[in-house]
């Protein structure tokens, strides 16, 4: 969606020219933070376990922030459609720096898993106060281009961000890798402070106040309850009973139903059942990250563990995927409307499920490894051409009235969509009874996702094709 009340000189402008220039820098480093900190967290966090002694907390310190994130991103997708985004975004920050305060000052379990609650929380809306921020601001040509910029913001930490987060933990303590980032959210948000003053107050304050939206505390109950699903779902695969294996898979399949019933009133109408156009949009987002993610958890684990590469060679897959992701982000960035949504979605999702496939062939058949790593190269690919064109989508097919509701829809769609595949895949792999036929069950179920994804793909398009 095009901001109408900018300058029209300004709309052919680029993202790292005036007036977006310092705008883009603000955005891409709160992108480029919040992602920085979820992968070093993952670096740190069997050292953290293991000096306050929190093994039995270890799984909720992860699950934990991604089932508040749910809530976060409601609440901000309903601020951001009352009163703009600039105070969603305000709160968002602090509540992340809060839990990056709290989790950094931890002595105990329980207080670092706190903060990570907070964390998540504030990560979520983090989210979803941008994307609202991007549709005020950026007219709509330059959207493939933003969103191909947070797309290298959020892959970039994974080239450096396990590196640093060791370097930092070992010369000085894990405790500075949460509070380090505090020091360096606050230039970020300052670089956006002049831009958001202008945004949420229209020109007629009464009328506006008066059209808002109300407070939709029954969707918060729902996010609540989505949050429980994703917790619940996550610790069904971390302790799952060996001599119940139908008590273990009859939790989950209750976990997964409860997501399913609380996630669709946080979605447009039609989502879960692929009605054409926005429902589409945002259930193939879901879908893509399930599939996508659920995979590539277990490709270092696969090629260390059948095809003995030491970790570092392992993670080397994982930074090919990203370089792959960034480039194809960028290169749909720059073609902007000369490659059109469907070919950009449902060439990405095809590539994704191909890239699955490989893997599944190398575990099933015993295919060289270099199979697997130039297949998920092809994964990062795939996502890197239909993450961007789905969130510019999102915002094209979205009003100023529900801009925070269509955004929120997009995040949770993604979050739930990778964290129900997450939490699925651990159980399917702890189900087999030889290492073979584990990753080969993790890779068909997550190619069965990538099915679905490509299936839904061109319905992203309103009408017949």
């Amino acid at each position: 969606m095009q901001d109408s009340t900018l300058p029209a000189a300004h709309q052919a402008t680029g993202i790292f020219r005036p007036p977006y220039i310092w705008v883009t820098v603000g955005t891409c480093a709160l992108v480029f933070l919040s992602a920085f900190e979820s992968l070093a967290v993952t670096t740190i966090m069997p050292l953290v376990s293991r000096e306050l002694n929190g093994g039995s907390l270890y799984a909720l310190a992860f699950a934990g922030p991604m089932a508040t994130g749910v809530i976060g991103m409601v609440g901000a997708g309903n601020w951001s459609d009352r009163r703009g985004p600039a105070m969603p975004l305000y709160a968002s920050v602090a509540l992340f720096v809060l839990g990056l305060l709290i989790a950094g000052t931890s002595v105990s379990m329980p207080m670092l898993v706190s903060g990570r609650l907070v964390q998540g929380l504030g990560g979520g809306a983090l989210t979803v106060a941008l994307y609202v921020l991007v549709a005020r601001f950026f007219p709509g040509p330059l959207h493939p281009r933003i969103f191909a910029a947070f797309s290298a913001a959020w892959v970039v930490p994974s080239l450096v961000g396990p590196f640093a987060a060791g370097v930092v933990a070992q010369v000085f303590s894990w405790h500075w890798v949460f509070l380090g980032v505090v020091g360096l959210v606050i230039p970020a948000l300052v670089m956006v402070v002049p831009v958001l003053r202008g945004l949420d107050e229209p020109e007629d304050v009464g009328r506006a106040r008066a059209a808002e939206p109300p407070w939709a505390i029954r969707r918060l109950g729902w996010a609540a309850l989505a949050a429980v699903a994703v917790l619940g779902l996550n610790l069904s695969a971390d302790v799952s009973i060996p001599a119940m294996p139908a008590a273990t898979a009859l939790l989950a399949c209750a976990a997964v139903v409860l997501a399913l019933v609380a996630v669709r009133p946080l979605v447009p109408a039609g989502t879960l059942a692929a009605r054409r156009g926005l429902p589409s949009v945002i259930l193939a987002r879901g879908l893509a990250s399930a599939s996508f993610f659920g995979a590539e958890v277990y490709l270092p684990y696969l090629l260390i563990d059948q095809f003995a590469f030491p970790p570092t060679l392992a993670g080397l897959t994982l930074t090919g995927g990203a370089l792959a992701w960034a480039g194809a982000a960028a290169v749909q960035g720059r073609l902007g409307s000369r490659l059109p949504h469907r070919s950009a979605v449902q060439g990405g999702a095809l590539m994704v499920l191909a890239a699955v496939l490989l893997a599944l062939a190398t575990t099933a058949l015993h295919w060289p490894a270099a199979v697997a790593i130039a297949g998920w190269v092809l994964a990062g690919g795939g996502m890197g051409l239909l993450y961007p064109r789905l969130s510019v989508m999102t915002l094209a097919l979205s009003t100023k009235e529900n801009e925070g509701f269509n955004s929120s829809a997009m995040s949770i769609s993604d979050s739930l969509g990778g964290a129900l595949s997450l939490a699925t895949t651990g159980i399917v792999f702890a189900a087999f009874t030889t290492a073979v036929q584990s990753f080969a069950g993790v890779f068909a179920f997550t190619a069965a996702i990538g099915v679905a994804a490509a299936l839904v793909a061109p319905r992203v398009i309103a009408g017949k094709a």
